[in-house]
């Protein structure tokens, strides 16, 4: 299995747009020790033509033109994505599924019903897709195996996550299962996994259980404190209101990772434009490193 990280940053990239953080300000002043990252969205394949496209961030035209597997050229009309899979209704997860209106046939899309029902009221994407490529529908069931056609010898699983809804979904900030969700990627022939959730806001038993049986954990890396957003006076909101567990502090995401079995492999991705770890030079990169954990950048590979 390989795993193409087409995309690493929170909602709104690195650098957003209207953000003068002392990040975004960075990275745009060219230093060497911030590299710009657009909305996180990874692609995986068993056999490097097929692939399925995890979560459609709005910056997917720009990703698919810097990786070209997705885009092989075998045709007028080509891609090599087999299939979409959204882990939640989320508009930095979902606005790219617009510029793939363009589908030659139904786009064949995997989510949960509740995901399936945001998108379809208070952000109705899949009625304007509707007229143009259409939906080939897949419900995701949750805690159950499943195959996605065109991607044979990888077996996915998704898991319901403690998260928070979007402020257009009737559960916000009193989340269901399925409002977002985990996945397991078992490659059938190595028995490798991957553990993949880049909105984790609690940990949870069965949660915790499959980030032990992984090979790689690709997890949650908003934010490096819980008030982050309010000391930088870029937000009222804390980094766990939001769903999101902040790395650093008591129940952080560092101290989870530290309890790993020693051979997972430990990355970060989702990672919000005012995060000090998108400096490779900053105490808090240096903090990770220490700890074997990885922060995720566009255009990594993993292979498993």
């Amino acid at each position: 299995m390989k795993i193409h990280v087409l995309g690493s940053a929170a909602g709104g990239g690195f650098p957003q747009w209207n953000c003068n953080c002392p990040q975004c300000s960075a990275v745009r002043g060219g230093s060497r020790h911030h590299l710009p990252r657009t909305q996180s969205s990874i692609a995986v394949t068993a056999n490097e033509t097929e692939w399925l496209l995890i979560n459609a961030s709005p910056d997917v035209l720009q990703q698919i033109k810097a990786f070209p597997a997705l885009q092989p050229a075998r045709a007028l009309r080509d891609t090599g994505i087999a299939a979409v899979l959204l882990m939640d209704a989320q508009i930095d997860h979902t606005t790219g599924l617009l510029m793939l209106r363009e589908h030659r046939q139904k786009l064949p899309l995997f989510c949960h019903p509740l995901v399936r029902e945001d998108l379809s009221t208070g952000n109705p994407l899949f009625k304007v897709l509707s007229h143009y490529c259409d939906i080939d529908w897949h419900d995701l069931q949750l805690q159950t195996a499943f195959q996605v056609p065109g991607l044979s010898g990888l077996q996915f699983e998704a898991l319901p996550l403690i998260s928070n809804a979007p402020p257009y979904s009737p559960h916000r900030d009193k989340p269901q299962p399925g409002d977002n969700v985990g996945l397991s990627v078992k490659d059938q022939a190595s028995g490798k996994t991957l553990f993949y959730a880049p909105g984790l806001g609690q940990m949870e038993p069965h949660v915790w259980q499959a980030m032990q049986q992984a090979d790689c954990v690709m997890v949650d890396g908003t934010l490096w404190t819980d008030d982050e957003m309010i000391s930088l006076g870029a937000s009222k909101k804390t980094s766990r209101s939001m769903g999101h567990m902040p790395q650093s502090g008591a129940d952080g995401m560092i101290e989870w990772l530290d309890k790993l079995p020693s051979h997972v492999r430990k990355i970060l991705i989702h990672i919000n434009n005012t995060n000090p770890i998108l400096d490779d030079s900053s105490p808090q990169r240096q903090t990770l490193t220490a700890h074997g954990i990885e922060v995720a950048f566009d255009g990594m590979e993993i292979e498993l």
